[in-house]
């Protein structure tokens, strides 16, 4: 049962995007990349944060980790705390939420690791307009999604359309409505890029750390492989 249970939750994401019937894009995130991860977090700050919160990591963790201090945190990324010490919360009231979006929206502490980077890049890049929808917006990664596209201004607005390839499978795609929003489109790809870069650094800050370490140990080893192979040469000569 326990395997059974373990395996389902491996799962999982995958079973979420079959539902949504889109090819995952690759995110190619790097949380080694500062200027992304700042980049990054102005936008969550600037478009998420209204909805959304990081529960489980401080403004300060984040000015130590990105290289921000305390002034240019507080000038530029805190709009709902005053200290540097406290947590990303929202000043949204969750009932409130519930009543204007059907669901109370999740706080995205650890959503890269539950759903995936790739996952959250393509969803980001998956929105397309929708008469039917109360918000008249859907999403090809997830269907009959409650949030609004909040970032539509910097991407443009897309349209769902049906192909059909090769071997008569049909398929949908989206394209702009627009064709001269397509430089904002391309730019908006690297935006979304830096936002979901953001979010797996939040999901798991010491990693940052375990990578600057992770170089370290190896040349420790190194050197501890040589002086462990010139002890055992000389051990087994006087062995001999």
């Amino acid at each position: 049962m326990r395997r059974l249970l373990t395996t389902l939750i491996l799962l999982l994401p995958t079973m979420v995007f079959a539902a949504g019937g889109a090819e995952l894009l690759k995110a190619e995130t790097d949380i080694t990349d500062q200027a992304s991860l700042q980049a990054g977090a102005k936008l969550f700050v600037n478009y998420c944060m209204g909805c959304h919160s990081l529960n489980y990591i401080r403004f300060q963790r984040i000015g130590h980790d990105l290289s921000i201090s305390d002034e240019d945190l507080q000038a530029n990324l805190m709009f709902t705390a005053e200290k540097v010490s406290e947590s990303m919360n929202i000043a949204m009231n969750v009932n409130d939420a519930k009543n204007w979006f059907g669901v109370t929206p999740p706080d995205l502490s650890v959503i890269a690791r539950a759903r995936g980077t790739d996952w959250l890049y393509t969803y980001l890049l998956s929105f397309y307009l929708d008469s039917a929808r109360p918000l008249g917006v859907n999403n090809l990664v997830f269907p009959d999604v409650a949030m609004p596209h909040v970032l539509w201004e910097r991407q443009g607005w897309q349209k769902r359309v049906h192909t059909t390839d090769e071997h008569g499978h049909e398929k949908a795609e989206l394209v702009l409505v627009d064709k001269a929003d397509q430089e904002k489109t391309d730019k908006y790809q690297k935006e979304v890029r830096d936002l979901v870069n953001f979010l797996d650094y939040v999901g798991e800050p010491a990693k940052l750390e375990r990578h600057e370490l992770g170089w370290k140990v190896m040349v420790f080893l190194f050197i501890f492989l040589i002086f462990a192979y010139l002890l055992k040469k000389e051990y087994w000569r006087d062995v001999r």
